[in-house]
């Protein structure tokens, strides 16, 4: 479903990626781990077109879109939920859902998709006339996934999900994300600190250092890997 090529982006004349080469197929969850400042975020950032990379291709669904625009490329079914959510705070929950419905037309689909979300998070259900920016962070957070599945992606990049919340909410959160992916056959791409509980979900993982991929295994493996304990796991 995607494969990026041995990417590189810069920001100005910092080079952030150096040559990074993920593949990605349909149906999965990939988790990509690493250190702050690793370039896990840019690696999203490059995928969804707010960073393209300097050289290197990036192929989604066959089709190359390294050199096209975000609004494209959410059309043709990416969708991020960047770090920190970056939900609005002065819309209502229903008004934040429709903002990630804005490139939709089938006025219809979506109505039906915002009750399955409120399914999917009965609390939003229950906040959906309250002004985003009141909710709770874990709220928040779900309500930052939650716009992006009004697009109805494919492909669903996640950015630090864990950020900042408390450990029974972030449980609830991975548990959701498998749900996402189970129920909808929405592929998911999962950058995270929280590194074991993003292999417990993931289905492949990536470890990513200095802008580098330096070692890529299935998930279980990588949460058996001593260097991985170590470094990420804290055992």
């Amino acid at each position: 479903m995607l494969k990026l090529a041995n990417i590189q982006t810069y920001y100005g004349n910092i080079q952030a990626l150096k040559g990074v080469s993920i593949a990605i197929s349909a149906g999965e969850i990939i988790t990509l781990i690493g250190a702050n400042g690793a370039g896990k975020t840019t690696t999203l950032m490059s995928i969804s077109g707010i960073a393209p990379p300097r050289t290197g291709e990036i192929h989604f669904m066959g089709e190359p879109i390294h050199q096209v625009s975000p609004d494209q490329i959410v059309q043709m079914g990416i969708s991020q939920v960047p770090e920190g959510r970056r939900i609005f705070p002065l819309l209502t929950v229903a008004e934040n859902l429709d903002m990630g419905a804005f490139l939709r037309k089938d006025k219809d689909g979506i109505r039906q998709d915002m009750e399955h979300i409120f399914d999917l998070f009965p609390i939003l259900a229950q906040r959906r006339t309250q002004a985003g920016g009141t909710l709770s962070g874990g709220e928040q957070q779900m309500l930052a996934i939650s716009r992006a599945l009004m697009a109805r992606p494919k492909l669903l990049l996640l950015d630090e999900p864990s950020l900042g919340l408390a450990p029974l909410v972030i449980r609830q959160i991975f548990e959701i994300i498998g749900k996402i992916n189970r129920e909808s056959n929405t592929t998911i791409f999962l950058v995270e600190q929280n590194a074991n509980l993003a292999l417990q979900i993931a289905h492949r993982g990536y470890v990513m250092e200095n802008g580098r991929i330096t070692l890529a295994d299935n998930a279980a493996a990588l949460l058996s890997n001593e260097d991985v304990k170590k470094a990420y796991l804290g055992i």
